[in-house]
């Protein structure tokens, strides 16, 4: 994730041209199934995918929303400009028991440098 590069083909298809995410892309792809965001405060952003990692976010975690999908998306653009300089969004969902870690998405990494408010237009621009 971070800062993927992706190469499409121009509209004539002769070459590639390069393309970067918008730093908010990937959070957009899982926000519709997102349960609800939780935030520490400072600097760790979670979105949880299940119930499971909804429920301990629910016990655990200062801050807290559950409702529509814009709403949360709007809400985590906050935190994320009101967190410090080692911000995260990562989206969470139960873990594997082999791997501890596979529940974790990093949708954007911390020290993450691409503009919050950049925008690819629809040729890739």
């Amino acid at each position: 994730m971070g800062n993927d590069v992706v190469i499409e083909p121009n509209k004539d298809h002769t070459e590639a041209m390069t393309t970067t995410k918008t730093l908010w892309e990937d959070v957009e792809a899982h926000i519709d199934n997102t349960i609800l965001i939780a935030w520490d405060g400072c600097h760790k952003i979670y979105m949880a995918l299940d119930e499971y990692e909804a429920d301990f976010f629910r016990s655990g975690y200062p801050y807290i929303v559950e409702d529509t999908s814009e709403a949360m998306l709007a809400t985590l653009m906050d935190w994320y400009d009101a967190s410090c300089g080692l911000k995260f969004v990562s989206g969470c969902r139960t873990p594997n028991a082999d791997d501890p870690n596979s529940g974790f998405l990093s949708l954007i990494e911390q020290f993450d440098e691409r503009d919050p408010d950049m925008a690819i237009d629809e040729d890739g621009i």
